[in-house]
């Protein structure tokens, strides 16, 4: 089975890359030294601080191995071209029909989305709705509350 393709912005996949090159440096050198430490303090087998150690490491290993994965299978996308429809990349002004709210998303990969920032996937609800629409098209998207109605007001 190919593995997928993570579709990332250029400021997404260096982020990537910061986060893979401190844990590979900075963060391996210092759960190894807790290690170590855990290991001075003598019988292992009934040692937490030893236990959370490796367990920290594990954790830090799957991380490294996910992130090269993901950047192995990357595909950057340009965010900064004009755009006359909506792409990953795209800052888009939605408008909620019904009630007028306006919310602005910024369209990215699934590796990038982050709702907390209005970063929002291409393949959640909005961002599947959203896509190759135009500035001015109203857009339905179906969310587990009903069905919401957007207008796209503006695309960057």
């Amino acid at each position: 089975m190919p593995e997928k393709e993570v579709i990332l912005t250029l400021d997404g996949l260096k982020k990537l890359e910061e986060e893979l090159e401190i844990l590979k440096t900075q963060r391996r050198r210092e759960v190894a030294e807790r290690i170590k430490q855990a290991i001075e303090f003598g019988d292992i087998s009934e040692n937490s601080e030893y236990e959370d150690a490796k367990n920290e490491q594990a954790f830090i290993e799957g991380r490294i191995i996910t992130l090269e994965k993901m950047l192995r299978n990357a595909r950057v996308i340009d965010d900064n071209d004009e755009k006359d429809h909506v792409a990953i990349g795209s800052t888009v002004l939605l408008k909620d029909v019904e009630y007028g709210d306006e919310e602005e998303y910024t369209i990215v990969g699934s590796a990038e989305a982050d709702p907390a920032v209005n970063k929002i996937s291409n393949e959640s609800p909005v961002g599947k709705a959203v896509l190759g629409q135009i500035k001015g098209s109203v857009v339905e998207v179906n969310v587990p509350a009903g069905m919401l109605r957007y207008e796209i007001v503006d695309i960057r």
